[in-house]
């Protein structure tokens, strides 16, 4: 009697969630990574940018990001979200990285402006003739980015990882390991301070940052 052949299918690990796409990787497979890092590249870079303020460092801070979620695979919780525990090894770098340029007395440079605030419509210039519009929102994102600057590590993190990078309370608390009552008042302290710092120049407040 001949044998029937049971078919077997590789799983399509484009379709796979995250954390089941980590399992894949704690078990050594290259293109489970790959889908990874395409998946997160681009959010980690931006990420790492409204910290530092550099795209060019903030891209070899992002490959660094990706080797050590590889190196360290088998330190991953299959209990958490894997981008939470990637934004953690994120922010870890790059609070490293501002140690870093403070202790060599580097200055914060203004090359992401455009990006931080052009794409997301979130900050927003008051409307007026149109051959002026560009140039005043323009202003409104130097005037953001640098408002942003001045803030301490403390608030700018929170703001940049609540109302940029659209964590929830839940994920900042573990990102940044601190309570969430901790994480609410930063939240609001650093909303304040940038509405006091940008006063009326953007529309409907920080809060639609």
């Amino acid at each position: 009697m001949q044998a029937v052949g049971i078919a077997r299918t590789t799983p399509d690990l484009s379709t796979l969630p995250d954390e089941s796409l980590m399992e894949h990787v704690v078990r050594g497979s290259e293109a489970a990574f790959a889908l990874l890092v395409d998946r997160y590249r681009g959010r980690i870079i931006n990420l790492v940018s409204r910290f530092i303020y550099d795209r060019d460092r903030a891209q070899e801070i992002a490959q660094e990001v990706f080797l050590r979620v590889f190196i360290h695979r088998e330190r991953y919780m299959p209990t958490g979200k894997f981008s939470t525990w990637l934004y953690t090894i994120a922010v870890n770098l790059a609070k490293n990285e501002i140690r870093r340029r403070v202790r060599a007395k580097d200055v914060v440079s203004l090359d992401m402006l455009v990006e931080m605030t052009g794409d997301s419509g979130r900050f927003t210039a008051d409307p007026g003739p149109r051959p002026d519009r560009r140039l005043r929102q323009r202003e409104v994102q130097e005037h953001v980015a640098r408002a942003l600057a001045r803030l301490p590590e403390k608030y700018r993190e929170v703001i940049v990882l609540r109302d940029v990078q659209q964590l929830s309370y839940e994920e900042i608390e573990q990102v940044l390991n601190i309570p969430g009552g901790t994480v609410r008042s930063r939240i609001n302290r650093a909303r304040t301070s940038l509405q006091e710092m940008l006063g009326g120049m953007v529309e409907g407040g920080i809060d639609e940052l």
